[in-house]
């Protein structure tokens, strides 16, 4: 796991495994040892992690985003790896292709193209109507940026929306690219999909608030901390469902035949107490399609 331990959707998300697990017969200390990693964000720390649990033999690997699953396969081609959270993984070269993996590595995926026109779809929702954003990512643990920026500006362009990459690389980054964002007029903000923006998840949203910058999130728990809206797939239910390919590769599957998962939930939410202090209107029609409205 690529979060903090201590980060509570973090938690939920290993519990929403553990419940998966033991709806199919596995119990923790019971008819299954589970050994955990929590690289709290720190890739040197995720890859000397990484080499531990593979030198352990374990019968499979479990893994969230791109930087855990690269790690993890420098370290092996043979222990079968079970992904969660990883964005294009035919893209990145993690599986032969999303029917037949063909390799030690298979799961679940966190993104679908037709999300991306949904972000943007967003930020025209709401007055003052937005008109160009900057897609916010850390381009060492969004190994994917490359693949999903084309998909974007495409989105972008059925909508006559200007849109362009802002990468940071620390914590101290993300100010500047924020500043600079808000001396444009019209402009918002996509927060990509990304193991780092979880990291700084209060960071980000404290920032957004402070340079009044209308942001579309991936995730609900930067909505619930304070964001202005998001959508994307619903992550306990996604780690729910990676339990039956840990189960069935316990059960003598192969990971090279069992195709990769699309996400299949996903989630609207929007917090009217940030859209007020923003000075956004939410327009009607995207507040009724809401999943979740905090106010």
């Amino acid at each position: 796991m690529p979060n903090a331990e201590t980060d509570p959707v973090a938690q939920t998300s290993a519990a929403a495994v553990l419940r998966g697990l033991d709806a199919l017969g596995w119990r923790e200390g019971v008819s299954l040892q589970i050994d955990w990693r929590w690289a709290g964000g720190d890739l040197a720390v995720l890859e000397r992690q990484a080499a531990e649990l593979v030198a352990t033999g374990p019968d499979v690997l479990f893994a969230q985003a791109s930087p855990s699953i690269a790690a993890l396969r420098r370290n092996t081609r043979s222990i079968p790896i079970i992904f969660t959270m990883v964005t294009d993984p035919a893209g990145q070269a993690f599986v032969n292709s999303l029917n037949r993996p063909g390799g030690n590595a298979t799961g679940f995926s966190d993104f679908d193209p037709p999300i991306a026109a949904k972000w943007l779809a967003m930020l025209t929702q709401i007055t003052p109507t937005v008109a160009r954003a900057a897609v916010l990512y850390n381009p060492a643990t969004a190994l994917y940026a490359g693949l999903m920026m084309p998909v974007i500006e495409n989105a972008a362009a059925s909508f006559a929306f200007g849109v362009r990459p802002a990468s940071y690389r620390d914590a101290t980054e993300i100010g500047g690219v924020m500043t600079e964002l808000s001396r444009e007029q019209n402009s918002g903000l996509l927060v990509l999909t990304d193991i780092s923006a979880t990291v700084h998840r209060d960071t980000i949203v404290a920032l957004a608030a402070q340079h009044r910058l209308p942001t579309v999130y991936f995730q609900r728990a930067f909505v619930a901390a304070g964001g202005l809206m998001s959508y994307g797939i619903d992550y306990a239910d996604v780690f729910r469902r990676s339990a039956t390919y840990i189960d069935r590769i316990l059960r003598g599957a192969s990971a090279a035949e069992l195709p990769v998962q699309r996400p299949t939930k996903f989630e609207l939410v929007i917090n009217l107490k940030t859209a007020k202090a923003l000075g956004v209107t939410i327009g009607e029609a995207l507040l009724a399609s809401a999943d979740e409205v905090i106010e």
